[in-house]
């Protein structure tokens, strides 16, 4: 190996007369976890696999597989200490038994050695690292993809129990032909509502979109179509729509698909923090070149340690369910419009939520 390749021929020798040679049957334990670090090997022939117990799920980790010619065990001679991980015959294996006590007065003995050594322990406590680096990032991205995975099926309850409820309606005997054609209409918008979820979805692991072309939509009309389309379902849950004002009729580049979004993601936001229902008040107002919405919810309010976090992906607070995603998503609609998207806290008083569009220039 390039360790002992730097090494003199008088200490290769002194090594070689200190060596003990030993077997072992593929299986078989060359030393165990907690035991006395009475010397360090070197393998002849063969493989051996250094693993150890990790405590919080009581299973075993392999850390690494000693090849021929390279050497394993000196952590414990060196430190002092008994093993802090297992070596194990991965195949009929060979090994070189170096005896503590020889291999410390050799060290002392050897400047090159000790050198050696220390490179090699070195770039492997590098390379641990490395491997357990990666480890967490992949760990992170199950517990991510389980989050999101999570959210996806929370946020899809909600039309899928509309289609099951109007269609339960739509079904019965006595229902009239109006009645059942306003169930159609309605199980369109929600097929179409989780349609646009799944692709809100799929743009927010893609990154970012290409410039959106937006035409021009009248506001008024457009806020109030939304809120009508989020009433039925709000209701459901014990919250009531309030306009305090009549939204603007003035003209906003919109995609309105999208905007849409942002509309049901804050009232379903503000609809979790009321389990026991209460009301979500709409303000409107033509502030220079923006129109600015916004919602105020009756419930706790916004708690300290949330306040800078609500936009991150994945953030929640006291929530059984969600991670967060929705108002993340809504921050990044508003952006595409060349809007703004912001929250704020007074004392006494529910979520206020509230994000500018701007006007087109004339």
């Amino acid at each position: 190996s390039k360790f002992f390749s730097q090494l003199d021929r008088g200490e290769i020798e002194a090594l070689a007369r200190m060596a003990r040679e030993q077997s072992f049957p593929a299986g078989g334990e060359i030393f165990k976890e907690g035991s006395p670090g009475n010397g360090m090997y070197v393998v002849k022939e063969g493989r051996v696999e250094i693993s150890a117990l990790v405590t919080n799920n009581n299973s075993r980790h392999i850390f690494s597989q000693v090849e021929p010619g390279e050497f394993f065990g000196e952590m414990a001679v060196l430190e002092d200490k008994v093993r802090s991980a297992s070596a194990v015959a991965v195949q009929d294996t060979t090994v070189y038994f170096l005896p503590k006590p020889e291999v410390l007065e050799l060290v002392e003995r050897s400047p090159a050695l000790a050198l050696g050594l220390l490179r090699e322990i070195s770039n492997r406590l590098r390379e641990f690292n490395r491997l357990h680096l990666r480890e967490v990032l992949q760990a992170e991205r199950l517990v991510i993809v389980g989050r999101f995975a999570r959210s996806i099926v929370h946020d899809l309850k909600n039309p899928l129990n509309n289609i099951g409820l109007t269609a339960e309606l739509a079904g019965l005997d006595q229902v009239d032909s109006e009645t059942r054609q306003k169930a159609v209409t309605t199980i369109r918008q929600q097929v179409d509502r989780i349609s646009e979820m799944i692709s809100e979805i799929l743009e927010f692991t893609q990154g970012p979109r290409p410039e959106l072309v937006l035409p021009p939509v009248d506001y008024a009309q457009f806020a109030r179509g939304v809120l009508e389309e989020i009433r039925p379902e709000a209701s459901l849950k014990g919250v009531t729509l309030v306009l305090e004002n009549d939204p603007p009729a003035v003209a906003l580049l919109l995609h309105t698909k999208r905007l849409r979004r942002v509309f049901y993601n804050l009232i379903q936001n503000a609809a979790e923090a009321m389990p026991s229902g209460g009301q979500v008040r709409l303000r409107f107002k033509v502030d220079g070149a923006q129109v600015v919405t916004e919602l105020e919810d009756t419930g706790p309010g916004i708690v300290p340690e949330m306040a800078g976090r609500l936009f991150e992906a994945f953030a929640t607070h006291g929530k059984s369910h969600g991670t967060g995603l929705g108002l993340s998503i809504c921050k990044r609609i508003v952006e595409d419009h060349h809007g703004w998207i912001a929250t704020r806290r007074e004392p006494g008083r529910g979520a206020i939520f509230a994000f500018g569009l701007p006007r087109p220039k004339p």
